[in-house]
């Protein structure tokens, strides 16, 4: 009889267990603006020129972390790391983004999040901006398909190979690249939604697009939208499920074309750029409407965050007039080593387990989502994924600011290094590594091979110091090699890094 309570108090507790371990499953959304600056969200810049009500109502009833980082400058790798919990340049792609008729970056052995969380009993969903490659059927063999300005000849009646349904989501609606990119039309779950029958063109600077083929039903300017009723319907549909759903829902704004709809335009106070900000913020308020009628949006963690800087495509010197300042006051922009190409808002907000209001000063990256989810599941990463993902949660659940990551490596679309431990930031290379003086192509030769930056007293990246502290740039380079070797920044057996070994790229010497 003892032994038979015993056995009862022991179903018991792992009931227990399993009712806390499904009660810590909350549904997921996560949000990724593309090309927007971490001055352009009202609740980070106090001297904006609009007001991102929406984006504001996730800063204060959720947590704002203000030392967020995107593991690249540019859109495909920053992707990359997102859904892998790996340095993008630890992948075959080494500076640069992809095309729109591009291979597919992640290799199909590769755990993603989303592969992950469909592990852990979710339903999964892609909607927007892939931009990491998938395998079209073209119509004769091509030698080089990474051409952003090439039109490679497709047939669209067939299904694409080792897209996003291939690399863990169960259904997904989208485009290839940037909408800037050809070519132009919606895919849903593998197939083209309509096929191209026209070719599309617009020249304007900040209405820019590449001429392409674009599907009977693709109109540049109602993307953002149409992209967004999918986001919402998805959410309709799996709302009422009894599996938590993550939705991966990346926008293919404020990023060029810049086209806010005419509800939209003039109400910024700055220019066309500020009026799509607007509606990237209108956005943003439908998915957390959408949650809210479905009774979800207690149990739902939203995570707002965005691929990496503003491009200077939004007239930064327009901007400036009325007083606005996408960066925030960070050097550059998007492209760039320096702040702000890289460092970019990040919100998340689950009223049912986090307070508040809250604000974070920890030092995170867009690679960490993957071992979050991993310790809020409580399922541990296999070694062989992840290698450069820690985990916020703690700081979700307790406000606590110790972290494992201590130092973050950042990445420009030239390739370029930085690394940054505390408030000491080293940048590998003389310039900006983008598209920010001092260019490469400029020549670099009367600068100081490496730059030394203290954040703390010098936020503006200003002062280099690389001849006042010489050990500490070779500590910090040292520690950056060691990191490119190990294949991994977190604990655990060495890992190989994908393509030519780059470490000796961390000089001045690299071309």
């Amino acid at each position: 009889m003892m032994h038979f309570r015993y056995l009862i108090v022991f179903c018991f507790c792992l009931a227990i267990k399993a009712m806390a371990q499904e009660n810590t499953r909350p549904n997921i959304v996560y949000i990724l603006a593309d090309d927007m600056g971490i001055g352009d969200a009202s609740c980070y810049n106090s001297d904006a020129a609009f007001t991102t009500p929406n984006i504001d109502r996730l800063a204060s009833e959720g947590l704002k972390f203000t030392d967020a980082h995107t593991s690249s400058a540019v859109c495909t790798p920053t992707r990359y790391g997102i859904l892998t919990g790996r340095y993008n340049w630890r992948s075959e792609l080494k500076n640069g983004v992809l095309g729109g008729f591009s291979a597919p970056l992640i290799s199909n052995e590769r755990l993603t999040v989303g592969d992950y969380l469909q592990e852990a009993g979710y339903h999964t969903a892609f909607v927007g901006k892939w931009h990491l490659g998938w395998d079209w059927s073209f119509k004769q063999e091509y030698e080089h398909i990474n051409n952003l300005n090439k039109i490679l000849e497709v047939d669209y009646t067939q299904p694409i190979q080792n897209g996003p349904n291939d690399r863990g989501f169960i259904y997904s609606y989208g485009i290839s690249s940037s909408l800037d990119i050809p070519p132009y039309v919606y895919l849903e779950n593998d197939r083209v939604t309509a096929l191209p029958d026209r070719r599309t063109v617009n020249a304007d600077e900040k209405g820019f697009w590449r001429d392409g083929p674009t599907g009977s039903d693709f109109d540049h300017t109602l993307t953002l939208s149409h992209l967004t009723e999918k986001a919402v319907s998805y959410i309709d549909r799996q709302a009422s499920s009894a599996d938590p759903f993550f939705l991966y829902f990346a926008l293919p704004a404020p990023h060029t074309p810049i086209l806010p709809l005419t509800e939209f335009m003039g109400k910024s106070n700055s220019n066309m750029y500020g009026d799509f900000m607007l509606q990237v913020d209108d956005v943003v308020g439908q998915i957390i409407g959408a949650l809210e009628e479905k009774g979800v949006l207690e149990n739902t963690m939203i995570i707002f965050t965005s691929d990496n800087g503003c491009s200077p495509r939004a007239d930064y010197p327009e901007l400036a007039q009325v007083g606005h300042d996408p960066s925030n006051g960070w050097r550059g922009h998007k492209a760039d080593i320096y702040e702000g190409g890289h460092r970019v808002p990040f919100l998340v907000h689950w009223p049912e387990k986090i307070a508040a209001g809250g604000t974070s000063d920890q030092l995170i990256c867009t690679t960490d989502l993957m071992a979050t989810a991993a310790e809020m599941l409580g399922k541990p990463l296999p070694e062989n994924a992840g290698e450069d993902s820690f985990s916020f949660f703690p700081t979700l659940m307790q406000g606590n600011s110790d972290s494992e990551r201590t130092s973050i490596v950042h990445h420009s679309i030239e390739g370029r290094f930085a690394i940054r431990r505390g408030d000491w930031k080293l940048i590998c290379w003389p310039g900006s590594g983008g598209w920010t003086e001092p260019l490469t192509r400029n020549g670099l030769e009367d600068l100081p091979d490496f730059q030394l930056y203290n954040l703390a007293t010098d936020p503006g990246e200003e002062n280099n110091l690389v001849d006042r502290y010489p050990e500490r740039v070779e500590d910090l380079k040292q520690e950056l090699i060691t990191l490119i070797k190990m294949g991994r920044s977190t604990p655990g057996p060495k890992q190989k890094n994908d393509g030519p070994e780059i470490w000796d790229q961390v000089s001045w010497a690299y071309p």
